[in-house]
């Protein structure tokens, strides 16, 4: 009994400080670490405007009006809703909000269901881009990604929206391709990923320059 009682004291011991150290301890390091080396993202890496978030950069937007910038499909349209009057709360396209959600129908290439989504999204995209060609609408403007909230897509993606954007915001087709490529990042250290456009954070631009959104923004 008497070292039962011993060893179970150690164990108990030993949990409280393990739970103290890898329970409390260290993640209040890496928090602080985090806060002091790395602070945008230890906050969620969110864009401010005038003072106001946004949005993050991390995280998609859905958009849809023409001028501007389209991103990937979205089986939860990244989380873009509107309440009616009823209080039913709906996505842009009028069906019902399944709440805050993440992820893709994860339909198999002979699924039905995915042929049809990506026929729809196409008839849509050739009727908003009507100089662009089936063939040359790149993959991952009809591909949906993992999570549903992708905010990046390719350069290739961004290039083939922009006469849709000059004719839709009466900027020019020099000013819109700038605002692009300020907001293109490259591959991770020169060699990993592929070189990709924040969605989001162009979109605040061509705001700004139409004069819809104040001209200050942080992130």
């Amino acid at each position: 009994m008497k070292n039962f009682l011993h060893n179970g004291r150690q164990a108990l011991l030993v949990t409280i400080v393990l739970l103290l150290i890898c329970g409390l301890l260290f993640p209040l390091l890496l928090t602080g670490l985090s806060k002091v080396f790395f602070p945008s993202q230890a906050a969620g890496s969110l864009v401010t405007v005038d003072g106001q978030v946004v949005g993050a950069k991390n995280v998609g937007q859905e958009f849809t009006e023409d001028y501007y910038l389209w991103g990937r499909p979205s089986a939860y349209h990244y989380n873009t809703y509107v309440e009616q009057e009823d209080g039913t709360q709906t996505y842009n396209d009028g069906s019902e909000f399944a709440g805050l959600s993440s992820g893709s129908n994860n339909y198999a290439p002979s699924n039905p269901a995915l042929t049809e989504r990506v026929e729809a999204d196409l008839e849509t995209f050739l009727e908003k881009n009507p100089e662009v060609k089936e063939e040359d609408i790149p993959t991952d403007l009809l591909t949906a990604s993992g999570s549903g909230l992708d905010p990046h897509i390719s350069p290739d993606s961004a290039e083939i929206q922009i006469p849709r954007i000059v004719e839709a915001s009466g900027l020019s087709e020099e000013e819109v391709r700038e605002i692009i490529d300020r907001n293109t990042e490259g591959k991770t250290l020169g060699v990993f990923g592929e070189d990709k456009v924040n969605v989001l954070l162009v979109n605040i631009e061509i705001a700004q320059a139409m004069g819809l959104m104040p001209a200050s923004s942080e992130e």
